[in-house]
């Protein structure tokens, strides 16, 4: 490759700036009225200049930067102009210009506004780890104040109250103990109450007393609540709760069963349901038909309220006693603008104090994360919970690892907090012995602003395990940037 030529990376850069900034304002319009939030304001700015930014291919630019032994624009996400503006006054001193450095305050405000809101919403963080930790209740903890008790000593930030268990009296007992249990600092655990959300499960199958196995190649009939009669008598049948999807769905398209331990494609549609075949599967002994197993639809566009009149019943708790609301099935801005009228409703002189964690579980969410952050987020303190169990069924296992990454980085340009979530030291919280990948999959928490742990009998003993790992590894890289402290071990 050729010398970088400066003049001509200076032209490069200048024309990359006005093009980004042109079509990022565009983007911005598009959310022309969706931001009240002052603060917010340049965060959406940002947002919308890094999806135009990202738009082009930067390669070759970034090569020749380098080799002129400048940034190679790989870190812009929560300053993009600033970094455009950094490199093309280096780049024009280099030949002779009066060098005009980006002031400091600009270059660093995203990082800045990211850690505030991080603080406002999570918590600041303890002393036992730079990254916070939000750890589930198990429903032993309504009757358990040394649980509690426990996590506020070990310094946990905030506690995760799934509204799709137990009820509100069990949750007011688990909050009356969380109040009563302040950190070694005086500090009270932050509380976010995740809605149930709409489900989508099996219901009852052709065998009441599910032992029918089905295997990879059988025909397996789903069909809508009380319809299994209607199904062909000599193939296998189970319900399916949600029969909207079963009447949107085409031939050709996939159903994933439990957690995408079974899937399945399309042959045909009926008046009663679907007929499809098994591709995928356990192999030795087939699949065990049960019902209350999750059912996915990754395939297919399907119009379900996420706000449920469960969680609109559960919200009127949630939006008096949680400092932040987990939004599950989260999936375009009218569910956002829903949630957000029905807080103020719950609280109307308050309910902008009030938190919002957007749980990024299917690909729609995905496709509309920008427009879901600005809508959110202009009007309340927002996070996103990068919620991998379900997405890994949703895109499968083999995006999850760019998908999470891309989150990560999308989180990062809106400069709001990310919460990584989801079998997070799986293996250890529930069995006490932890495996190799799961570690180095815990170790790449250090790049959001929280990590959630689930619940298990060895949830003491994760929490021990993850301030160690995060405390090494935070040493060693902050977001994409990594940091060159010295190495001890040569």
């Amino acid at each position: 490759m050729d010398e970088p030529d400066l003049a001509e990376l200076l032209r490069d850069v200048d024309a990359l700036r006005a093009s980004v900034d042109a079509d990022g304002a565009q983007i911005e319009a598009r959310w022309h009225g969706w931001v009240e939030a002052e603060d917010f304001a340049p965060s959406a700015a940002n947002l919308a200049r890094y999806l135009a930014f990202r738009r082009r291919d930067l390669r070759r630019l970034q090569r020749c930067l380098m080799e002129a032994g400048l940034s190679s624009l790989g870190r812009a996400e929560s300053r993009v102009t600033p970094t455009l503006e950094a490199v093309s006054a280096l780049l024009a001193a280099a030949q002779g210009a009066t060098w005009r450095p980006v002031p400091s305050e600009a270059f660093h405000a995203g990082e800045r506004r990211i850690a505030a809101r991080a603080d406002l919403l999570l918590g600041a963080p303890s002393s036992h780890s730079p990254i916070r930790l939000l750890v589930t209740l198990p429903s032993e903890a309504a009757d358990n104040a040394d649980f509690v008790a426990r996590l506020a000593d070990l310094g946990v930030e905030a506690v995760r109250i799934n509204c799709a268990h137990d009820d509100e009296a069990v949750w007011a007992r688990m909050i009356a103990h969380v109040g009563r249990a302040p950190d070694p600092m005086g500090r009270r655990m932050r509380i976010m109450m995740d809605l149930a959300g709409p489900k989508i499960r099996t219901g009852e199958s052709r065998d009441d007393k599910h032992l029918r196995r089905v295997a990879v190649g059988d025909e397996l009939a789903i069909a809508a609540p009380g319809r299994l009669h209607a199904a062909p008598p000599a193939t296998a049948a189970i319900e399916c709760t949600l029969t909207e999807a079963l009447r949107r769905i085409e031939p050709g398209q996939r159903i994933l069963l439990d957690d995408g331990k079974l899937d399945l494609t399309v042959l045909r549609r009926e008046e009663w349901g679907v007929v499809a075949k098994i591709v995928g599967g356990p192999r030795e002994k087939g699949y065990k038909l049960k019902p209350e197993k999750g059912v996915n639809f990754p395939d297919t566009e399907i119009e379900v309220p996420a706000l449920t009149d469960e969680d609109s019943e559960a919200l009127r708790f949630v939006a008096r006693h949680a400092d932040g609301v987990g939004f599950s099935f989260v999936q375009d801005v009218e569910d956002v603008r829903l949630l957000q009228d029905a807080l103020a409703r719950e609280r109307p002189d308050d309910w902008r104090r009030l938190g919002l964690l957007l749980k990024i579980e299917t690909k729609r969410a995905v496709r509309n994360l920008p427009d879901l952050l600005v809508r959110a987020a202009g009007r309340q303190p927002t996070a996103v919970m990068i919620a991998r169990g379900d997405l890994a069924v949703e895109i499968g296992f083999a995006r999850l690892a760019e998908m999470q990454e891309e989150i990560l980085w999308i989180c990062e340009a809106a400069q709001i907090p990310a919460i990584w979530a989801t079998q997070v030291l799986e293996s250890l919280i529930k069995t006490g012995l932890s495996s190799r990948g799961e570690m180095t999959d815990a170790a790449m928490a250090a790049r959001a602003e929280c990590v959630m742990l689930n619940k298990g009998p060895f949830v003491f003993e994760g929490i021990a395990e993850i301030d160690r790992l995060i405390g090494r590894m935070s040493e060693h890289i902050s977001k994409k940037t990594h940091q060159l402290r010295p190495l001890r071990s040569w």
